[in-house]
């Protein structure tokens, strides 16, 4: 997300490298690229004038502090008015009221409302521990209540069965009774959709929302719509006081401009955002951390909390005693680290949250995450004895682990080397020496290392 915006705005601050001084002249060059950069991003026409000219009545004349570059200087001016685009420093989504509270997801059709919803649901499960109720009122498609009942179980939350002929205003009641009476914390009711905005739908959605009382009234937004996500976010905030907004498939949009002009259109906060397909893919969204990723300066907050609750803390564990012992790492410990890192999202997940310097250097997300498939693939085409000892792995072997893994022999052939040159270095730290590298360090890291 934000690729194309933020390769823009990299070279368009790059221009003010080498200034004295910020003034008229030189900082005219440059809203005029990131107008540019802002409109290609799909930004709306009215957020992007309002944006420029709150960054030009700051930027004009502002004093460059005799440790940074102009550059640097706008870049902050930047940076804050982004933050405040989309939402303001300090904003976050919580749960105030009694329980059951009261989720209710309103959007079009394709928007991706029932897969948040089971979102929605696994990160107050796991991350709030509460007690989930999922309903949904979708009577027109019952594959969407069958879907929903389905993600329910994946994320075990509870799903409510509604009567066939019920109507999706007495199902969301006689789900919040349910919630009520099954002490559940949360009661997340999915709604229908159309392809199109219209009064059928709107008023449905009203009706439910008068049936339940809702504490939260959530938009949920596709990030790929662009313009037509800005027209539905308007159309909904007149029809439905909407609490917030939710913006879906952030991981497939290059350009991100819904989620710089929802906000502004709505007047309501984005409170998450949805970057994948699985059910874990769901982040509160940050207006600090995603201006810092759109300038380029990456997310390291985000990448280290991601890792905190994904890494599986006990078989990182198990490696360490293994190295520590100087036990042999094998393939298959390779491929446990490498499923860790897929499970994290990929390469281009943990990419998309590392500063700009880190991330033009190497592969691209996309040919990074083909390229742990493949590693996978062939470890996978090993037979046990070959995962524990790779150095018995001959000629004949190697071809008939790349037929099995559907690779070429010489990708066979560059794993072996990576592999070889990772347990080269495990076994530098064999017989304590792991332990005095660390006690060294003292828990903390290097001079000089990122962050430091």
């Amino acid at each position: 997300m934000f690729d194309n915006l933020t390769a823009r705005l990299s070279r368009t601050i790059e221009s003010l490298r080498g200034r004295g001084r910020i003034t008229e002249d030189n900082v005219a060059e440059t809203l005029r690229e990131a107008r540019v950069a802002l409109l290609e991003a799909d930004v709306a026409l009215p957020v992007v004038k309002a944006f420029i000219e709150s960054v030009k009545a700051k930027a004009l004349g502002a004093e460059v502090l005799s440790s940074l570059t102009p550059g640097q200087a706008f870049i902050g001016i930047l940076h804050a008015e982004l933050v405040q685009l989309m939402g303001g420093a300090g904003t976050s989504w919580t749960l105030h009221a009694t329980p059951p509270v009261v989720l209710l997801l309103a959007g079009l059709q394709g928007a991706g409302k029932t897969t948040t919803a089971a979102k929605l649901a696994r990160f107050l499960i796991e991350r709030e521990r509460k007690r989930v109720l999922l309903a949904s009122t979708d009577v027109r498609r019952p594959a969407a209540m069958l879907q929903l009942e389905r993600l329910a179980a994946q994320v075990h939350a509870d799903y409510f069965h509604a009567a066939s002929d019920a109507t999706p205003a007495a199902i969301a009641h006689a789900a919040l009774e349910r919630a009520r009476g099954g002490v559940f914390d949360v009661l997340i009711v999915d709604t229908a959709g159309r392809l199109h905005v219209d009064e059928a739908l709107m008023a449905e959605v009203r009706d439910i929302d008068a049936a339940v009382g809702a504490n939260e009234r959530l938009f949920v937004v596709d990030a790929m719509a662009g313009q037509d996500a800005v027209n539905a976010a308007r159309a909904f905030g007149a029809a439905l006081d909407l609490t917030g907004v939710i913006l879906t498939k952030a991981d497939g949009d290059a350009r991100g401009g819904a989620a710089l002009s929802v906000r502004e259109v709505t007047g309501k906060p984005i409170v998450f955002i949805g970057v994948g397909e699985k059910t874990e893919a769901l982040e509160p969204f940050d207006p600090e951390r995603m201006a810092s990723r759109i300038l380029g300066m990456g997310d390291v907050v985000s990448l280290v909390e991601q890792v905190h609750r994904q890494v599986d803390h006990a078989e990182a564990q198990r490696l360490a005693r293994k190295v520590v012992k100087g036990k042999t790492f094998d393939m298959a410990d390779l491929r446990s680290q490498l499923e860790q890192l897929q499970r994290m999202g990929g390469v281009g997940a943990l990419l998309d949250k590392l500063p700009g310097a880190v991330t033009r250097k190497g592969m691209s997300g996309d040919q990074g995450d083909r390229e742990l498939r493949r590693q996978i693939a062939i470890i996978n085409s090993m037979t046990p004895r070959e995962r524990r000892n790779p150095a018995i792995i001959d000629g004949s072997r190697r071809r008939r682990i790349a037929g099995g893994s559907g690779v070429q022999v010489q990708d066979v052939n560059r794993l072996l080397k990576q592999f070889q040159e990772m347990q080269r270095v495990m076994k530098s730290m064999k017989g304590g020496r792991l332990r005095q590298l660390m006690g060294a360090f003292k828990g903390g890291l290097p001079p000089g290392f990122p962050g430091r």
